[in-house]
């Protein structure tokens, strides 16, 4: 049904799999940014590790039912990138896994990220990411485009002096384009969840954040507008090949940006925060980013949310189950002890997993 689903079961009994495997029904390499041959089922003694892995989901969307299935692609032997996703939308092929960010919004929270504030700064920008691709259409193929441009400009460097200048050019030139868009979007993304969270957490447990971009291209966009600062951005690619060709990668971008949270209600930087203000912190931002998908597609994404019940105190946790009710849409929370969802109530469906296998449990009342 659309009601919360809740997983519990013992460490290692393969409840996070499930979520993970639901994550691949969004862009991108799912909420472990696992190599793609990583999820392929182990075996055991004397069978061969799987090749392959396919996650199928009827999902019920505001335009009907929507069929979808993506795995690991067979390639040919020696084809560049080595893995591939393959993906089906109504069972015809689909070019590429950015098109699922067209059918359903996915929004995650998992244990290894309550490390965001503190960890380098690639996780808080995909983390920065991901909030942008519910809010601001096309973001995804903007990055994707982004880095392709990169890495063909990358090659051509490492291929010497010799490379065509006007080939060059044209690289840098759509590296700018895409990095200014991504920039900006990533801007207006945050400015929008700051409001939103200032409106709907004033009487909440939960802390208010300052959001903003770190980058050179977006205080850029703070003094000039959108097109001097992709010239801008332009001629210093074409400035800096030599120093780019020396380090083995474009050294100034989008691809360099940082996440900046500041904790309004205690004024301090979220990586000063002690470990549950940091947790409260990245719950907020969630909640308040979900919200704004629903505002704007009018229906809410599927939350994930993994063990994030088991560092929260009993107000937090209902205050948790209140914004997920809420919000009307489907969430799936994972934990080892069930008496940590006893609030959801009837209001949840509870199942078991143990011993590879997945069975209903009754509600806590």
């Amino acid at each position: 049904s659309g009601r919360p689903v809740v997983l519990t079961g013992p460490n290692g009994a393969g409840k996070t799999n499930i979520l993970e495997a639901i994550s691949f029904l969004s862009p991108g390499r799912g909420m472990r940014r696992a190599r793609l041959s990583e999820p392929c089922c182990e075996g055991g003694e004397g069978i061969p590790k799987a090749q392959s892995w396919v996650v199928h989901a009827e999902v019920q969307t505001l335009h009907g039912p929507i069929a979808i299935g993506t795995g690991l692609a067979e390639t040919a032997d020696g084809e560049e990138g080595g893995e591939r996703r393959a993906l089906r939308i109504n069972g015809e092929p689909a070019a590429s896994a950015n098109l699922l960010a067209e059918y359903l919004d996915l929004v995650w929270l998992t244990p290894q990220m309550d490390r965001l504030f503190v960890d380098g700064l690639s996780t808080r920008r995909r983390f920065m990411d991901r909030l942008v691709y519910g809010l601001e259409s096309g973001h995804a193929r903007q990055v994707t485009a982004y880095e392709k441009a990169m890495r063909e400009r990358n090659r051509l460097l490492k291929n010497g002096y010799g490379a065509d200048p006007a080939w060059l050019g044209a690289l840098e030139a759509r590296m700018a384009e895409h990095g200014l868009a991504i920039a900006a979007a990533r801007r207006a993304a945050l400015v929008r969840i700051e409001a939103g969270m200032e409106l709907e957490n004033a009487a909440s447990v939960f802390p208010r954040a300052r959001l903003a971009a770190r980058g050179l291209l977006e205080t850029w966009l703070e003094d000039m507008p959108a097109l001097a600062a992709e010239e801008k951005f332009r001629d210093l690619l074409a400035e800096r090949r030599g120093i780019d060709r020396e380090a083995g990668a474009a050294t100034e971008g989008p691809h360099r940006s940082d996440l900046s949270v500041w904790h309004r209600d205690r004024d301090r930087a979220a990586e000063g925060c002690s470990t549950g203000e940091q947790k409260a912190l990245l719950i907020a931002i969630t909640l308040a980013n979900a919200r704004l998908i629903r505002e704007r597609k009018g229906a809410a994404p599927l939350l994930l949310l993994d063990e994030v019940s088991a560092h929260l105190d009993a107000t937090r946790r209902a205050a948790l189950y209140a914004e997920i009710l809420d919000l009307g849409g489907q969430a799936w929370l994972t934990g080892t002890d069930p008496e940590l969802f006893h609030g959801l109530g009837a209001r949840a469906e509870f199942f078991s997993v143990a011993d590879g296998a997945v069975s209903p449990r009754p509600a806590l009342v």
